[in-house]
């Protein structure tokens, strides 16, 4: 499954001189947690987060004691997100993005990793075609086990291994692969269940595919 396969293409957004009080207002109107910042060409700029609102809320820091004046405690270094007025000022930049034909897997891993809730999807020229959350990931994650089956005979076995219909058998249950029949080598056997455990909505795989090179079948489980 690709980003362009479940991402949003209507999407709200803002420009850099938007005033901050009404990119807040687009956001409790919409019911939405962040919006991209976009230029006149639709060029990603950054995204405007609740969390950067949140952060414009809490002030600056209060006033250090006398105490701590007195000791040279170091104070809390000024924030120019304290300051801003517009979304450009406030907004998170540059913006994390992804591509549409990227696979959803690496959307998950790039929003834990940079620990974000949504990532614009943009095309060659980060230009802004949609936008992927972390629920758009999560329903991908819920699909019926038919579609994970189909899923895997098209963009797995025929697409990236190159197999033949037929040649190895799919099974899917509650999310469960089971795998049968026999391919030409010991790796694509190693390879295949390793692919097929990276479609959103598997749960695990069980492998009893064998190989020609090399006899007999091996099993093998992942989780």
């Amino acid at each position: 499954m690709r980003i362009q396969d479940l991402m949003t293409t209507t999407v709200v957004t803002v420009g850099a001189a938007t005033p901050l009080k009404d990119a807040a207002a687009l956001l409790a109107e919409h019911r939405i947690s962040g919006l991209p910042v976009v230029d006149e060409d639709g060029h990603v700029l950054g995204v405007l987060s609740e969390g950067d609102i949140l952060f414009k809320e809490t002030g600056p820091p209060e006033r250090p004691s006398l105490l701590e004046r007195l000791l040279a405690v170091p104070s809390i270094a000024f924030d120019p997100k304290l300051a801003a007025r517009t979304a450009g000022e406030a907004m998170s930049a540059p913006a994390v993005t992804i591509g549409p034909r990227r696979p959803v897997t690496e959307a998950a891993m790039t929003m834990i990793e940079a620990r974000v809730n949504r990532l614009p999807v943009v095309d060659d020229e980060r230009r802004l075609i949609g936008i992927v959350t972390r629920a758009d990931l999560v329903r991908a994650f819920v699909r019926p086990d038919d579609e994970l089956e189909r899923e895997i005979r098209e963009d797995v076995l025929r697409r990236a291994m190159w197999i033949e219909p037929g040649v190895v058998g799919v099974e899917v249950a509650g999310g469960e692969v089971r795998l049968t029949g026999e391919v030409e080598t010991k790796t694509d056997a190693e390879i295949l269940p390793r692919l097929v455990q990276r479609v959103p909505g598997v749960v695990g795989v069980l492998s009893k595919v064998s190989w020609r090179e090399e006899g007999p079948a091996r099993e093998s489980v992942l989780k």
